[in-house]
């Protein structure tokens, strides 16, 4: 039986679920750690703090085989590696192998984007010289999946993202974008319609095939979800709901 752990400050790293269950039968714990929204406007000092904690709570609950820690901000920005806990990063050599114009956008939160953590990950990507890389503050699209406004106002979501987006991608030639934050992929219908040209890079795949390496050998007989908060159970219950998500949520703090 292969129990994970996956944790983000919300809704974000549900993403990468299917991608995962998907490559391989396993039993998941999904925490939303919502009361420490958004993660992407923490220092480094309180992000830190937070995740230490919450992957303490987390192995002392569940004494998992795996723990995702789900969120793109901690896992560049916070130092802690342990055999038993997997990143998600940016997939960056990917995205320079299938570009055509050599620009690559990373879209991630503010708190990444002003990093100079990112910047060093992007130096020893060692990438070919001529791939550029633009690095896209998105924490308002956080915002849009965080607090479900992707499914209850759809023409605002669009409007909100043309807005952050088009200059960008425009002034660039960007035609391959890296969503460096597990939240952007519910947005992929809406990026998809309004830039049919972009190539939306989801390290959703990259996520599931590493776990694979590393628990396959446990797999268990079903996939099993169970979902808990550090925050409004009933109100993340019914986001679930809308999304096609179907699981009671429990409170864990």
């Amino acid at each position: 039986m292969a129990k994970i752990v996956i944790f983000d400050s919300g809704f974000g790293s549900l993403s990468i679920i299917k991608p995962i269950q998907k490559a391989m039968k396993s039993d998941i714990i999904y925490f939303a750690d919502q009361k420490n929204f958004p993660y992407g406007k923490k220092s480094k000092s309180q992000l830190t703090t937070i995740i230490t904690k919450t992957i303490r709570l987390l192995e002392k609950k569940f004494e998992p085989d795996l723990i995702v820690m789900g969120s793109n901000t901690p896992s560049l920005l916070v130092g802690i590696n342990k055999k038993n806990l997997v990143k998600v990063l940016p997939p960056i050599k990917k995205a320079a192998k299938i570009s055509m114009t050599g620009n690559v956008a990373i879209l991630a939160t503010n708190a990444v984007v002003k990093s100079k953590t990112l910047s060093e990950y992007v130096r020893k990507s060692r990438l070919p010289k001529h791939i550029n890389v633009k690095k896209i503050d998105a924490t308002k699209l956080v915002g849009l999946v965080e607090h479900g406004k992707f499914l209850e106002d759809k023409k605002s979501c669009e409007k909100i993202v043309s807005k952050v987006l088009f200059e960008p991608f425009s002034r660039t030639n960007i035609d391959v974008a890296i969503l460096s934050s597990t939240h952007l992929p519910f947005l992929l219908p809406f990026l998809k319609k309004q830039f049919p040209n972009i190539t939306f890079v989801d390290p959703g795949k990259e996520i599931s095939q590493k776990v694979k390496k590393i628990v396959g050998r446990k797999q268990s007989k079903m996939n099993t979800m169970k979902i808990f908060t550090s925050s409004d159970p009933k109100k993340f219950q019914k986001y679930l709901a809308q999304i096609g998500i179907k699981k009671n949520v429990s409170v864990l703090c």
